[in-house]
């Protein structure tokens, strides 16, 4: 797993980063994902903006893969987002051809999987985010 990578060469193609790369090399398999984190709802700018910036993600996550990844069989374009209102934003991220989309209770489930997995995990999986669900998980409730 990688995250916030930039693609090689610097310039103006370097700035473009890539939220999280995950690699599943016993299948074959590759992840790229875009993460908005915007505890209040995803939007940048406008409604329209939103979903031509999540458009453009999407168009430098598929040129890393062709650039970089073709040694995979299957590679997987994601973007994930906890709060995205339904309606226009939703609908509209829905035609991305290709984008999966991870948002809203899919989201919050994805969570609850991790949460569940950090309550019997122990080792430290060099994760800062799954180390700190352990540590809420391992913390007895008075």
């Amino acid at each position: 797993m990688d995250y916030n990578v930039r693609p090689p060469g610097g310039g103006l193609e370097g700035l473009g980063e890539l939220d999280v790369v995950g690699y599943d090399f016993r299948n074959g398999r590759a992840f790229l994902c875009e993460v908005t984190t915007h505890i209040k709802g995803l939007q940048i700018g406008t409604y329209e903006s939103t979903v031509r910036k999540i458009t453009e993600k999407h168009a430098r996550q598929r040129a890393y893969a062709a650039s970089h990844l073709q040694r995979f069989d299957e590679i997987r374009f994601q973007f994930w987002s906890p709060r995205v209102p339904k309606g226009y934003l939703t609908e509209r991220l829905s035609r991305i051809d290709g984008l999966e989309l991870v948002i809203n209770g899919q989201y919050r489930e994805c969570v609850e999987r991790l949460r569940l997995r950090a309550k019997v995990e122990t080792q430290d999986a060099v994760n800062p985010f799954f180390r700190v669900l352990q540590i809420l998980e391992a913390m007895q409730k008075e």
